[in-house]
């Protein structure tokens, strides 16, 4: 498929499993017409906002917009969910959704694509910022279900982070509640607090929409794990091949920190990738389709024929 933009709206198909008792939501949308699979992809999503709208944004004359359309179009099956805490998940006072319990969301969903739908083998997982940390989390803990791991925008101790130092200000204020507000002034400060003029102008409005059709609040717990309780992932407990995905103007992540994380990881299949002109939100970028490319390359990438 020569053309990058190239995609189809792939039609999406609902699912539902449960997580310590709990509802938890679960989308596919599968490779496109008869061609062989190039692997199953699991996408996990970050703090502010649900799977569907970062992962299968709709933009009116725009399916590329869609991760999952793209991918599914190039024989990829591909799979998202709610954490519980958000979206269509349950969504309780009860559920703070910490790391772990993003860790444990994404075990019910890989047992259950499984056991219900048949797929079999490790999964290539995708998470951005503290979906990076879930889906590692989740990686760590299960290392033979996953044989490719892609963090975007994740933080390790959160060393050079200005984004987690201005947040930390306010960490009583995360403690003192199980939720807080979302809103459109929210939204836009993921935006812009980096580098404005990285988004996309024709996919800002369509994700902020999205994302507040679903939620009106968003759980603490990553907030919390990410200000107080780093580092909660161990490089060297990764040993499946590991992809570090790091905006040139994200605010989340230090390079300086990554760095490190990254010269842990004891596979040699590994690499560190600086996505120019991107800041935090990496598919809903001018510059997403490098985001796109360096995945599919990894993704795509055979297994070495020769180890020593």
């Amino acid at each position: 498929m020569d053309d990058l933009y190239s995609a189809e709206a792939v039609e999406g198909i609902a699912h539902e499993t449960t997580s310590q008792g709990q509802k938890v939501f679960v989308w596919q949308k599968p490779r496109v017409g008869n061609q062989k699979s190039r692997g199953t992809i699991l996408f996990v999503h970050g703090s502010s906002m649900a799977s569907q709208p970062t992962f299968d944004l709709q933009v009116e004359g725009k399916p590329y917009a869609s991760v999952m359309n793209w991918f599914a179009t190039r024989g990829f099956d591909t799979w998202c969910f709610d954490c519980r805490g958000y979206g269509r998940s349950y969504k309780g006072d009860d559920v703070l959704a910490t790391i772990s319990d993003g860790a444990d969301d994404a075990l019910a969903v890989a047992d259950h694509m499984r056991d219900e739908h048949g797929i079999e083998g490790p999964l290539m997982v995708y998470g951005i910022s503290s979906g990076a940390l879930r889906a590692a989390k989740f990686a760590e803990r299960n290392p033979d279900r996953v044989s490719r791991a892609a963090l975007d925008a994740m933080v390790w101790t959160g060393k050079g982070s200005p984004t987690l130092e201005a947040r930390a200000k306010k960490l009583d204020q995360w403690r003192g509640t199980t939720r807080r507000p979302q809103n459109e002034e929210f939204m836009w400060s993921i935006f812009n607090r980096d580098h404005p003029g990285t988004v996309h102008d024709d996919f800002a409005q369509p994700f902020i929409d999205q994302v507040l059709e679903l939620d009106d609040s968003m759980p603490n717990g990553t907030y919390i794990d990410m200000c107080a309780n780093l580092p909660l992932v161990d490089p060297k407990k990764l040993t499946m091949a590991v992809a570090i995905l790091r905006g040139e103007y994200d605010g989340i992540a230090s390079m300086e920190d990554l760095l490190e994380f990254f010269a842990a990881l004891p596979n040699a299949d590994k690499e560190f990738a600086v996505m120019p002109g991107i800041s935090h939100a990496s598919f809903s970028q001018k510059n997403f389709m490098i985001t796109y490319q360096i995945l599919h390359a990894f993704f795509t990438r055979p297994e070495p024929l020769y180890r020593a």
